[in-house]
C-alpha cells in the first residue's frame, strides 16, 4: 500500500459515494446550467489525493491551471496561484477529531452561518485576536467553533474552508482547537441541492469538468476533511450544534457519538436517498433534525423545563446554535440557549460569541465587546 492509500473508513466513503453517483445524476438541481452572464472569478485550489501525489487545480481568470506535488512526506506545501491567497500545508487524510467536552480552556469563540463571507469572517477573527494580520492562529489554547453553514450564497466559500483547514492544525500545535460543525448547507451543497450555490462556483465546476459536489468528493482534501467533521460537539461544557437538539430527536436515539458517526458516513447523500432511509432521515429531515431545527426560537409551546431536560440529558450547561438569523447574538430560556447566527450571510455585519472565564459577551467587527442580551421569539424561515 502506498503512502497515499486511504484508511478503510475513508475507502468505504469513496465506495459509498460511487454508489450514489446515479442518485446525483437524477437530482435536477445538480444538472441546472449556471448563468452565463456574470464574469468568471478566481477560484481554487481544489486539491485531490492522488497516487503518491497531490493534484491541485485552480480557475484563474476563467482558465484552468493544474499542478502536481509529490507527497513523499506530510505536510505538502501548495503555493498560492489564485483564489486563496495563502500557501496551504496539506496534511495526510484527516481523522475524526476527539470530543473536547473536558477541554481545559478559559476562552471559546463561536460564530456561524458564514455563507461564503470570507472577508467578514477574517475581520471578526482579527478584531478579537484569534488570527493575526498574517491569518495565522493567535488564540493560544483557546477554541474556535464554527457552528455550520460555511457553504452557499457568498463568493468566497473555498477561501473560508481553506482558512479553517489551516487554522485547525495551527491551533492544535498551540494547544487550542478549531471545531467546524456540519450545517444544513454543507449537507445540501454536497448532496446535490444547489439552489443556494453562488453562480460563480457553478461556472468553476463547469470549467473543471465536474459538478459542484464532485469538487468536494471523498478523494479531495477538503471533501475528505469535511467528512470527518461532527454535527454536534461539546467544547468546554457547552454543546454546539447548527440547528438544535429537538425533543423529538432526543426521544429517538439521541446519542451524540452515534449521530456524528452517521453524519460522517452519509455526508453528501442526496435527499432522494436519505429520505427513504430510516437511519438517515432523522439526521436530515427539515423540522426536527440537529442541522435544521428552529424550535428554540419559533415554537411557542417549547418550555424552559424541556430545554433544561435536553441540556441535562446531554451533560452540558448551555446549547449554542446557528441556523436561525438574529439581528445580534442573543440568549434564550434564561441563557440556556444562545443563538450565534448574527447575519454574516448578508455580507454587511456580524458578531462572534466570546466566552472568557465563564463570562459571555458579543464581539463586534470593530473589536468592541457588548453584553449578551435576551432575544425575541422569531418567525420560522426557509
Amino acid at each position: 500500500m502506498n503512502a497515499f492509500a486511504l484508511r478503510p473508513w475513508s475507502l468505504g466513503l469513496a465506495l459509498y459515494a460511487a454508489c450514489l453517483g446515479s442518485a446525483f445524476a437524477a437530482t435536477p438541481a445538480a444538472a441546472a446550467p449556471p448563468p452565463a452572464a456574470e464574469a468568471a472569478f478566481d477560484d481554487g485550489p481544489y486539491i485531490r489525493y492522488g497516487d503518491g501525489e497531490l493534484i491541485a487545480r485552480w480557475v484563474c481568470a476563467g482558465k484552468v491551471l493544474e499542478r502536481r506535488y509529490p507527497a513523499a512526506r506530510w505536510p505538502v506545501r501548495v503555493p498560492p496561484r489564485c483564489g486563496f491567497e495563502r500557501p496551504i500545508l496539506v496534511r495526510a487524510p484527516a481523522q475524526p477529531p476527539a470530543d473536547a467536552a473536558d477541554a481545559a480552556t478559559a476562552r471559546i469563540a463561536a460564530l456561524s452561518d458564514v455563507h461564503g463571507q470570507y472577508d467578514l469572517l477574517v475581520r471578526l477573527l482579527q478584531a478579537h485576536g484569534i488570527v493575526g494580520r498574517d491569518l495565522r492562529w493567535r488564540y493560544g489554547r483557546g477554541h474556535l467553533v464554527v457552528v455550520g453553514d460555511v457553504f452557499d450564497r457568498g463568493s468566497k466559500v473555498n477561501q473560508a474552508l481553506w482558512l479553517l483547514y489551516s487554522l485547525e492544525q495551527q491551533a492544535r500545535e498551540a494547544g487550542g482547537g478549531v471545531h467546524y460543525l456540519i450545517g444544513n448547507h454543507e449537507a445540501m451543497a454536497l448532496g446535490g441541492d444547489l439552489r443556494y450555490v453562488n453562480p460563480g462556483y457553478q461556472r468553476s465546476a463547469a470549467a473543471l469538468g465536474e459538478t459542484y459536489p464532485q469538487l468536494y468528493g471523498p478523494d479531495s482534501v477538503l471533501g475528505q476533511w469535511l467528512r470527518t467533521r461532527p454535527a454536534i460537539a461539546r467544547v468546554g461544557g457547552l454543546l454546539f450544534v447548527h440547528g438544535g437538539i429537538s425533543p423529538d430527536y432526543l426521544a429517538g436515539d439521541g446519542d451524540i457519538e452515534r449521530g456524528n458517526a452517521l453524519y460522517r458516513a452519509s455526508l453528501g447523500t442526496p435527499k432522494a436517498v436519505w429520505q427513504d432511509d430510516p437511519r438517515l432521515s432523522p439526521l436530515y429531515n427539515g423540522k426536527t433534525s440537529p442541522i435544521w431545527y428552529r424550535g428554540y426560537f419559533t415554537d411557542p409551546a417549547l418550555q424552559r423545563e424541556q430545554v433544561d431536560a435536553i441540556a441535562a440529558r446531554l451533560g452540558v450547561s448551555r446549547i449554542v446554535v446557528g441556523h436561525t438569523t438574529h439581528h445580534h447574538i442573543a440568549s434564550y430560556f434564561d441563557g440556556r440557549v444562545i443563538g450565534v447566527d448574527s447575519g454574516l450571510k448578508n455580507g454587511e455585519s456580524g458578531e462572534i460569541l466570546l466566552v472568557e472565564d465563564g463570562r459571555f459577551s458579543r464581539g463586534a467587527l470593530d473589536g468592541g465587546r457588548l453584553p449578551l442580551l435576551p432575544g425575541e421569539r422569531l418567525r420560522d424561515e426557509d
